[in-house]
């Protein structure tokens, strides 16, 4: 469905990603800053064990990786489902500076709605973003999820989403 809708494809995450994952990370780590809390230098020095440790968390059914590909293969962004428990996960997204503002996260995000209850059998997800970051905050809007609070992301306020994924 997202690729009849934006050209685009959701790929589940691979050791063969890695490069292209950290690169993504490196060329949009300012970018995302002004929006999230930073991921820190440690995160960029330890990537491979990293990378390694969410493919060990993907094959034990905890959580489901996601890159979002243009048709050429090139890295937009990611969207991921972790914490997975009793038919529930929390969503969470990043889509590069490159991509942002052409419904790239709304597609990506319906489509991981969609997966998440034919593919993985969820039953709801809940999302957290800060409260400043208004582009994001519309995403989970037009996707369905509803404000369920405050929260504190980082050292930020935000603010906590639901979304039923049956009925």
């Amino acid at each position: 469905m997202l690729a009849r809708m934006t050209g685009m494809r959701l790929e589940r995450l691979r050791a063969d990603h890695a490069d292209a994952v950290l690169a993504f990370e490196r060329a949009n780590r300012e970018y995302f800053a002004r929006s999230v809390p930073d991921r820190g230098d440690a995160y960029f020095a330890g990537f491979a064990a990293r990378h390694a440790a969410l493919l060990a968390e993907q094959d034990a059914g905890t959580c489901h990786f996601h890159l979002v590909l243009d048709g050429s293969g090139a890295l937009l962004g990611r969207v991921n489902l972790v914490d997975v428990e009793h038919g529930e996960a929390e969503l969470g997204y990043r889509i590069g500076e490159r991509a942002a503002g052409r419904g790239v996260a709304t597609a990506a995000v319906l489509e991981v709605c969609r997966l998440a209850a034919a593919g993985y059998g969820l039953s709801a997800l809940t999302a957290r973003t800060t409260s400043d970051n208004a582009a994001s905050m519309a995403v989970l809007r037009r996707t369905g999820f509803t404000v369920l609070g405050e929260t504190v992301i980082g050292d930020r306020p935000g603010v906590r989403y639901r979304r039923g994924l049956t009925g």
